[in-house]
């Protein structure tokens, strides 16, 4: 089933083409901004218009008069200022649409009309150390981008592009083989890989013949010794542990099955190098192998190289990252490849993208699309650290939402069990440091703030958790003789307003497919929250006579499949009670 505004673009668009003697006019429908201007709003006439020399009003009178609405979607239409159509749908088509939701709760969001291949890369630690406050945004943004892709119907391959490769694993091998003759040591040092790391560092930094046994190290591993690949996989198993244990916690949906570890292209370095050198791109700069696109220069104009092999032989980051793309486009046949990285990494996506097209690794129908994201700060503007100016772990970094949770749990209901008390602090802890990442502008950068974000006012995730608490409240009173399954009228502006807000989900979800940006989602799910307290408020609900009772208790449970479904896609858990 096409949702409202879809439809609407596709009755629309047949009009206004015909009205302008075209082809595929977009009427570019939106949703108003305020109620007086309808529903809807058409603002793609004035362009329309403009291209076939007609006057805009007249193109959209003529437009609303060659209509055609088979289904009675439409209640009412009117031309608006310089050429905008306003739009209101029939009361009876949004109780049709709501009653076949209640009916089929998934059906709320129907699936893409064509379902495509989509590869999403995302997370991407770096398993030399623990995952810190610098991997949430890219690991949260990726996971509910997936979540609402898959959604849709897409097939979605996951591709956690881990580092688990270079010089820094010699250091770090050469270290865990000098503690390897005591196990409970060993043991005690990998549980903390942060302060594993910094040992090795400093034994490396300290100690010129740790520093060669190191380098020996990186040898021995490239090289394929089996004493030091095994030596590496240890430790790489246990940092995988780690991050496991993130993900889980932070319920992102990346298993180990997803991993795309840097070591997967080793063999096809070469290779890549080859092709760069029969597309006749290859130049040597200074000794390091080079590609010079033209559309890449520096402020003086000079042209950026694009170093794809050192002057000893090694490979960099752009390498590897070409050994994925064209695995992406060849071995996975993929129509969309999303990379989910910090836009300080915007050059180097550009450039690489751009050198895989020039070398014809990929084709026009694979669309290489970077999502990139901004910085976390601390209150001082500058990247979130601890007081002694060290990274913020993850770990230590939930820990403390959920700690922050207990006590507000604490405050806000102290009748609660310990158990009860316990599981609503984790969830609303994890939960309130997504939501507060998500529900930013992706390209920005935003300021950590505990307070803000544990707040049960304003947009945050406590304050989303308790509208659908109270919901599921209303919902486990009901009278005997109760019934949640019809919307059977309309009988006051807020029910109406909720309603159409409910049935709008769809149109965000796929808003969020196409541009990939989640706080678009969060902002539907806090103006639908607000438009359900504004229902409760100006309407009873369970005091209204049984015709009207029923129909408000199943707009109630349209509202909470609408908020359930939409955090969900966020990787949002919900309560029963707060």
């Amino acid at each position: 089933m096409e949702n409202c505004k879809e439809q609407l673009t596709r009755m629309l668009g047949a009009a206004l083409s015909k009205a302008c003697g075209a082809t595929n006019c977009d009427p570019n429908v939106i949703t108003a901004s305020r109620p007086e201007f309808g529903d809807y709003q058409a603002n793609g006439v004035m362009a329309a218009a403009g291209r076939a020399g007609l006057k805009p009003r007249d193109a959209a009178a003529a437009t609303i008069a060659g209509l055609k609405d088979p289904e009675g979607l439409i209640a009412s239409t009117e031309v608006a200022g310089p050429g905008y159509i306003n739009i209101r749908v029939a009361d009876s088509a949004l109780l049709e649409r709501g009653n076949q939701a209640l009916a089929a709760p998934r059906s709320l969001i129907p699936p893409a009309p064509e379902a495509r291949k989509i590869v999403v890369d995302y997370s991407s630690p770096n398993l030399a150390k623990e995952m810190h406050v610098g991997h949430l945004r890219g690991t949260v943004i990726g996971d509910s981008l997936v979540r609402v892709l898959e959604r849709l119907g897409h097939e979605v391959i996951r591709q956690n592009h881990v580092g688990d490769w270079g010089t820094q694993f010699g250091m770090l091998i050469a270290y865990l083989r000098e503690l390897d003759g005591d196990a409970s040591v060993l043991q005690a040092e990998l549980a903390d890989l942060e302060s594993f790391y910094r040992a090795a560092r400093q034994r490396f930094d300290a100690d010129p013949a740790f520093a060669d046994r190191a380098r020996l190290s990186v040898v021995k591993l490239q090289g394929g010794d089996p004493e030091y690949l095994a030596a590496w996989r240890r430790f790489i198993d246990e940092s995988l542990n780690h991050c496991q244990g993130i993900y889980d916690r932070l319920n992102v949906s990346l298993t180990r099955a997803d991993l795309d570890a840097e070591s997967r292209y080793n063999e096809d370095l070469g290779g890549i190098i080859r092709q760069l050198d029969e597309a006749g791109l290859l130049r040597e700069n200074d000794g390091a192998r080079c590609v010079f696109l033209p559309e890449f220069k520096r402020k003086d104009g000079e042209t950026l190289p694009v170093i794809v092999q050192k002057s000893d032989g090694g490979y960099l980051y752009s390498t590897t990252d070409l050994a994925a793309v064209k695995l992406r486009a060849g071995e996975l046949g993929a129509d969309r490849s999303l990379y989910v990285v910090d836009a300080r990494q915007s050059l180097h996506f550009q450039q690489v993208f751009a050198v895989a097209r020039a070398a014809e690794m990929v084709d026009e129908r694979l669309s290489l699309e970077h999502i990139a994201y901004g910085t976390i700060m601390g209150k001082d503007n500058k990247p979130y650290k601890t007081r002694s100016g060290d990274s913020v772990k993850l770990a230590d970094l939930l820990d403390e939402a959920v700690a922050r949770a207990y006590d507000l749990v604490l405050e806000k209901n102290p009748d609660l069990d310990e158990e009860q008390r316990r599981q609503i602090a984790e969830t609303v802890g994890i939960a309130a440091v997504k939501y507060a990442d998500l529900s930013k502008n992706r390209m920005s950068d935003y300021v950590f703030d505990w307070s803000n974000m544990l707040s049960f006012e304003g947009d945050t995730a406590p304050y989303l958790l308790y509208a659908c608490t109270r919901i599921k409240s209303i919902l486990r009173k009901l009278p005997a003789q109760a019934s949640t399954s019809s919307l059977l009228r309309i009988s006051a502006p807020e029910e109406r307003a909720l309603l159409l807000k409910t049935l709008q989900l769809p149109e965000v979800v796929n808003l969020v497919a196409k541009e990939c940006y989640p706080n678009t989602l969060c902002q539907y799910l806090y103006k639908l929250s607000g438009s359900f307290m504004r229902f409760y408020e100006a309407c009873p609900i369970l005091q209204a006579e049984p015709e009207v009772r029923n129909s408000r208790l199943a707009l109630a449970r349209l509202t909470e499949q609408a908020l359930e479904q939409g955090l969900d896609l966020l990787g949002i858990q919900t309560l029963e009670k707060m």
